[in-house]
C-alpha cells in the first residue's frame, strides 16, 4: 500500500522534479533594486551598516545603472542624497536637483531600465521629517502634500517611470495624482507606500539616506506595528485616490499584513525587504553563522509566499546572481 506521504516524498528525491512541482517562484523581473545618489561626492561611498552598499556620486550613476542592468536588473528605485538641507526641503523640487539629473542621466544612458523614483522629504528638510514641520513642532499634512506633489512631477519631468510617496502624509496620493493629470503625466503610475509601519528595521537606511529625524520620531504619520487592520484603511485610501501599486514595507515581520491584504485588492503588491532586514542577513553571514545565499532566497520567497507580486531589495543582485547558479 502507499500512504500519502510517500508520494511526497517521491516528489522531492530530485531536484529536477522539485523545481518541476514548486508553486512559488522567484524570477529577476519580480525585483527591485535600491540606489542611492549624493551630491558633494566623487566616487562612490560605503555605508558601513549596510554591506556592499554604496552612495553614489552623480558622475560614476549611468555607468553604475548599465552595470546592474548587464547583471539582470531591470528596475531600480532611486533615492537623493542631497548636499544642501533646508527646513522646508525645497531642494527635492528643483529641475537640478540630484535625483532629476540622476533620472536623466540613466534614462540617456538606458532607457529600458525601469526608473522608479522615491518621493519623500526627509532628505531634504533640516528636521528630517517627511514633512513640513511648523514652529510648534508639528507636521503640516496639507502643505506638505503640496510639495511632495512638485517632487512627484519633477521627477515625471525629468524621466521617471513611476514615482513612488514614501512620506505617509493623508491625501498625498490624490494631491499626485492631480497634478500629474494636469500637466499631462497621466500615464505615469504612482507606486504608493501605503503600508509603512514605524519601524526600528530603517536603521541603516537613515544612513545611507542621511535622513535620522532631528527630534521625536514618525509615530504620527508612519502606522503602529500593533494595529494590523489600520492596512486595510491606509490600503483603501490609497487606492481610490489613485494609486496603481501598493507597497507593504517592511516585509519580513509583516509577512501576515501582506497575505492580508492579497485577497482585498487586486492591485500588484510590493514587498520592501528594507536595509535592517539586509544588514541582519550581511552580519551573520559574515560572522558565518548563515549561508547568505541561501537564507536570502528562502526569505524572499517566504514573500512571494505571502502574496507579494514583486520584491525590492537591496539584495536583488545577490538574489539574480544565485538563481543564475541554479
Amino acid at each position: 500500500m502507499t500512504y500519502p506521504i510517500h508520494r511526497l516524498r517521491r516528489l522531492r528525491q530530485s531536484s529536477t522534479i522539485r523545481k518541476l512541482v514548486q508553486d512559488v517562484h522567484l524570477h529577476p523581473t519580480d525585483l527591485i533594486y535600491p540606489i542611492f545618489v549624493a551630491e558633494g561626492i566623487s566616487e562612490p561611498r560605503s555605508i558601513p551598516s549596510m554591506p556592499s552598499i554604496f552612495q553614489h556620486p552623480l558622475s560614476h550613476i549611468a555607468k553604475y545603472a548599465q552595470e546592474v542592468y548587464e547583471k539582470g536588473i531591470r528596475s531600480i528605485l532611486i533615492f537623493g542624497v542631497p548636499a544642501k538641507k533646508e527646513e522646508h526641503g525645497v531642494h527635492a523640487y528643483k529641475t537640478d536637483g540630484i535625483v532629476q539629473n540622476a533620472i536623466q542621466e540613466i534614462k540617456n544612458a538606458i532607457p529600458e531600465l525601469c526608473i522608479i523614483s522615491d518621493v519623500c522629504l526627509c532628505s531634504y528638510t533640516t528636521s528630517g521629517h517627511c514633512g513640513i514641520v511648523n514652529k510648534e513642532g508639528v507636521i503640516c499634512n496639507d502643505e506638505s502634500c503640496r510639495s511632495i506633489a512638485k517632487i512627484a512631477l519633477s521627477h515625471a519631468k525629468a524621466g521617471a517611470d513611476m514615482v513612488a510617496p514614501s512620506d505617509m502624509m493623508d491625501g498625498r496620493v490624490s494631491h499626485i495624482r492631480t497634478l500629474l493629470d494636469q500637466e499631462g503625466f497621466e500615464m505615469t503610475p504612482i507606486l504608493s507606500y501605503s503600508v509603512k509601519y514605524a519601524s526600528s528595521y530603517y536603521g541603516p537606511f537613515r544612513d545611507a539616506a542621511e535622513c535620522a529625524p532631528t527630534f521625536g520620531d514618525r509615530k504620527t504619520y508612519q502606522m503602529d506595528f500593533a494595529r494590523s487592520r489600520e492596512a486595510f484603511l491606509e490600503a483603501t485610501s490609497d487606492i481610490e485616490e489613485g494609486a496603481d501599486m501598493i507597497i507593504v514595507k517592511p516585509a519580513l515581520a509583516y509577512l501576515d499584513i501582506i497575505a492580508k491584504l492579497r485577497p482585498f485588492t487586486p492591485q500588484p503588491i510590493v514587498a520592501y525587504s528594507v536595509s535592517g532586514e539586509y544588514s541582519m542577513m550581511k552580519a551573520a553571514a559574515m560572522q558565518g553563522w548563515i549561508q547568505y545565499d541561501q537564507i536570502v532566497l528562502e526569505t524572499l520567497l517566504s514573500m512571494k509566499r505571502a502574496g507579494a507580486d514583486i520584491i525590492i531589495s537591496y539584495s536583488a543582485i545577490d538574489v539574480i546572481n544565485s538563481l543564475q547558479k541554479g
